[in-house]
């Protein structure tokens, strides 16, 4: 086929490349805003990733079943893919009846808890122990995406930001075929534009005949430094999550929606509550917080063709670090092969 322009190198983005690139014979050209992949909200991902829980809105729950072999096949096809296999304990409102109906999942007592966190202070009388559940760091693996599609042949552009498709005839308008993209580093042609650039997808397809409702969610992730292996599992009780994403090094996200991005004291009062739910962290110490837009679609991921034609694609979706690999797999097979691929079904984008 001809080429391919992919507009963000997030964690999708350098899927969709990386898939693409290594099927041979497809041109990819993977452009990126900022100076380097995972530049965006992917720096920023908590990262759990579970084929069991969570929320798996619209066509995602169509994907569930393929989300942890496509990150075996990955760590099976790339170095530098740090996944941890912790698995997880959840005792948020509601997880214990979601467990019975769940493959993977099972509920345990306060002192299997006790066993698995052992410096948790209060262990609750029970909780979701998901075994399966991985923790994935997510810039590292958009790194290690993007250099297996630049040695599979693919180019790979930073610094460049896309300003608008060009239609043929004009850039703007409603006629003519989409045959590439502006940018501040010039005109780049494709005979498929994808779009993998998060909250920005909606802008560039203004000018196009399609719906995607995406909302944006602020979110913050805070580091802190702590002594190795306090925490062992992925951890999410009322208020808080936390999970150690390398040695000595623990994440915590805050969810702040509605409200404005939070200063140092907000991240300094998410330590103090993690320091009451854990013995051993007096010596814990903030590393640094930060913010990002997370693109939410209203009714579940939104992966298709943008226009009649199919010279636009998009794909944008939460969460992006637990479906990237799947549908990094499937966007290419779509593409490569010209046929619709039938995971996809539910997460079309609708074209008027």
């Amino acid at each position: 086929m001809s080429g391919v322009v992919v507009v963000g190198a997030g964690v999708t983005g350098a899927s969709v490349a990386y898939h693409l690139a290594s099927r041979g014979g497809v041109p990819v050209t993977l452009l990126e805003q900022g100076s380097g992949p995972a530049a965006g909200v992917t720096a920023d991902s908590f990262g759990w990733v579970s084929g069991a829980g969570g929320d798996w809105p619209g066509g995602g729950e169509d994907l569930r079943g393929y989300v942890l072999a496509d990150y075996r096949r990955l760590e099976g096809e790339l170095p530098h893919v740090a996944v941890r296999r912790t698995g997880s304990l959840n005792w948020v409102d509601g997880a214990g009846e979601e467990s019975r109906e769940v493959p993977g999942r099972v509920r345990v007592g306060r002192s299997d808890i006790a066993a698995l966190e052992p410096a948790l202070r209060n262990p609750p009388d029970q909780a979701v122990h998901t075994p399966g559940d991985i923790g994935v760091d997510a810039p590292a693996l958009t790194g290690a995406l993007v250099a297996a599609a630049e040695a599979h042949g693919a180019i790979v552009l930073y610094e460049t930001d896309v300003t608008s498709l060009r239609r043929a005839g004009g850039s703007g308008g409603s006629g003519g075929r989409v045959e590439g993209v502006m940018s501040s580093t010039g005109f780049h042609a494709a005979a498929t534009v994808v779009l993998t650039a998060g909250t920005g997808v909606p802008e560039l397809c203004k000018p196009l005949p399609v719906d995607l409702p995406v909302a944006v969610s602020p979110a913050t992730l805070v580091r802190i430094a702590a002594p190795p292996g306090l925490v062992r599992n992925i951890v999410a009780g009322p208020g808080f999550e936390v999970r150690e994403a390398r040695d000595g090094e623990l994440l915590l996200p805050l969810s702040h929606e509605g409200r404005a991005a939070p200063g140092a004291e907000v991240a300094h009062d998410v330590l103090r509550r993690f320091r009451a739910n854990f013995r051993g962290s007096d010596q814990c110490r903030l590393l640094g917080h930060r913010t990002a837009r997370r693109p939410i679609p209203v009714h579940g991921p939104l992966i298709g063709y943008a226009t009649h034609d199919r010279s636009v694609y998009v794909a944008v979706m939460h969460s992006a670090v637990t479906l990237a690999p799947t549908v990094g797999r499937l966007v290419a097979d779509e593409l490569v092969s010209g046929r619709p691929t039938p995971e996809l079904r539910r997460c079309r984008p609708r074209i008027h």
